[in-house]
């Protein structure tokens, strides 16, 4: 029986062994004529697979997804919280709406937005003059 060090086992269980892996999955797929698209970023270890029925607005969306959910888990206190969380707020109602219209409740809902962002933005410059 050989036994391995955690070094070589380390090195065989890369998360770039993984992806080269994965390559051969969708090239089997897309054999079988199923289309697919990778997308990497193996320097922080993100795979992103979409399908033939993507498109720009539901990449958007996807995307958007991740940066919502960096403002959910960032703490309040951080000085950039606001901002990133009201813009993903409003990108969220303007992708929502994308092939419709805004309404009147969601162009009040993007004004206050826009009203916290600015006030937040007015503090962080309010900080940096103080610190200067």
């Amino acid at each position: 029986m050989y036994a391995c060090r955690t070094s070589e086992i380390d090195e065989m269980m890369t998360f770039e062994n993984f992806y080269n892996d994965l390559l051969d999955l969708v090239k089997k797929y897309k054999n079988q004529n199923i289309p697919l698209k990778i997308e990497q970023d193996l320097e922080n270890n993100i795979v992103k697979i979409f399908g033939e029925k993507i498109n720009s607005l539901a990449r958007a969306k996807n995307g958007l997804n991740d940066i919502t959910e960096l403002a959910y888990a960032t703490a309040e206190h951080h000085p950039y919280w606001n901002v990133l969380y009201n813009s993903s707020e409003i990108t969220n109602s303007v992708l929502d709406k994308w092939e419709d219209s805004l309404s009147e409740n969601d162009l009040s809902d993007i004004d206050w937005s826009l009203k916290e962002i600015e006030q937040t933005l007015e503090k962080i410059k309010r900080k940096k003059s103080a610190h200067s």
